[in-house]
C-alpha cells in the first residue's frame, strides 16, 4: 500500500479538526465509516454541526458533493432525477439528474421526508444506480450518503424503515459539546478568522484506501468473537443474554458483521497496524450495531436502549 494514502487519511482529519471542534468519535467513525466504502447516519438535536461536519468532509476529500434537504413535501423524483421534453422539434424526452448524482450525498433531516421519497435513496445506497422510468443510470463512484436526522422524539419525523437504516454502515450520535468546547466554537465562530481548508484526499485515493483495507488479514479468533457479538443479538439464539431474549425483537442482520469487520479493518489502519484486534471490533460494534437491533414495545416502556444492550454482549462475549 501506498504509506501517503495513510498519511493523507491522518492529515485529514487535521483539516476537519480545524471546523470541527471536539466531537472526536463522530469525526473518527465518519473517516472510518466513509473510507470504508459505507454510508452514515448522524443523530442529534439541530445546531450541533452535523450539516457542517459533512460539507467540512467534502472540501476535504475533495469529491463532487450534493446537499439534500428533506422536507415533508419532497418527492423522489427532485432526489433521483425525472425525464423532461426536450427542447426542439425532435420531442422525446430528456432524463436531468437529480442531486443524488454526486460522490458525496448529505441527506439533511432525512427523517423529515414522508417513506416514500425516503425510499429513493434505497437503490443508490445498496447498488450505486439509480432507475427512473424502467431505464437504469450508474452512479460514479466513490458514492456516499451521509444522513442527518433529529431524535424521533421530536415534531414532524417519520421513522426510517428498517430497510433503509440497515443501509447505513454507521449510525453515530452527535453529543452536547462540553464547556470548554463551546467556548472554542464561540471563539471560532465570532471572530474574523476565516479557516481554510487544504483538500487532503481524491475520490481515487477513497477508493484505493478501500482497496486495500479489505486485504487486511483478521485472525480466525477475532472474527469468532465479531460472529458471536452478533449472533448475541438475535432473541431466539441461546447465546443470546437474557436481556436481550426480553427486549430484542430483531437482531442484527448479516450486513451487520460485514459493517462490523470492513471498519474493523480501516481503524486498524489508521491505528498504523496492518492486522484487526479484538479491541478494533469492540470500537466499531455500537456504531455498527446499534441501528440494526429492533426493539419491543417492553423495552420502549422501560426507556431500554441499542447502546445498552450491546454493551452487555460486548462485556459478556469471551475473546479467543
Amino acid at each position: 500500500m501506498d504509506e501517503q494514502l495513510l498519511v493523507r487519511a491522518a492529515q485529514a482529519r487535521k483539516e476537519i479538526s480545524k471546523v470541527i471542534v471536539g466531537q472526536g468519535d463522530v469525526v473518527e467513525y465518519c473517516l472510518v465509516a466513509l473510507l470504508a466504502g459505507g454510508h452514515v447516519l448522524l443523530e442529534g438535536v439541530p445546531g450541533l454541526g452535523k450539516t457542517l461536519l459533512v460539507t467540512t468532509i467534502s472540501r476535504v476529500f475533495d469529491v463532487s458533493y450534493n446537499r439534500i434537504q428533506f422536507t415533508p413535501d419532497l418527492m423522489p423524483s427532485d432526489i433521483t432525477g425525472t425525464n423532461l421534453i426536450a427542447p426542439g422539434d425532435d420531442g422525446g424526452f430528456q432524463f436531468r439528474r437529480g442531486p443524488v448524482f454526486a460522490n458525496l450525498v448529505l441527506a439533511d433531516e432525512i427523517n423529515r421526508a414522508t417513506p416514500k421519497t425516503q425510499s429513493a435513496l434505497l437503490e443508490s445506497m445498496q447498488e450505486q444506480r439509480v432507475t427512473v422510468f424502467g431505464q437504469t443510470w450508474t452512479l460514479e463512484l466513490p458514492f456516499f450518503v451521509v444522513a442527518t436526522q433529529n431524535p424521533l422524539e421530536m415534531e414532524g419525523t417519520y421513522p426510517l424503515p428498517e430497510a433503509q437504516l440497515d443501509r447505513f454502515l454507521f449510525k453515530v450520535l452527535v453529543p452536547y459539546p462540553t464547556v470548554n468546547e463551546l467556548r472554542e466554537i464561540v471563539i471560532r465562530t465570532t471572530g474574523a478568522t476565516e479557516v481554510e481548508i487544504t483538500p487532503c484526499m481524491s475520490g481515487a485515493d477513497v477508493l484505493a484506501f478501500n482497496h486495500f483495507a479489505r486485504q487486511v488479514p483478521i485472525a480466525e479468533k477475532v472474527l469468532e468473537y465479531a460472529l458471536k457479538v452478533l449472533v448475541a443479538t438475535h432473541p431466539g439464539n441461546h447465546a443470546a443474554l437474557p436481556r436481550v431474549k426480553k427486549y430484542v425483537s430483531v437482531g442484527a442482520s448479516p450486513r451487520g458483521i460485514q459493517s462490523m469487520i470492513l471498519a474493523a479493518k480501516v481503524m486498524a489502519l489508521l491505528d498504523g497496524r496492518f492486522n484487526v484486534s479484538f479491541a478494533d471490533i469492540g470500537k466499531v460494534a455500537v456504531p455498527a450495531l446499534r441501528h440494526r437491533l429492533l426493539l419491543n414495545f417492553e423495552a420502549l416502556g422501560e426507556r431500554i436502549t441499542t447502546d445498552e444492550l450491546i454493551a452487555d454482549i460486548l462485556q459478556t462475549v469471551e475473546m479467543g
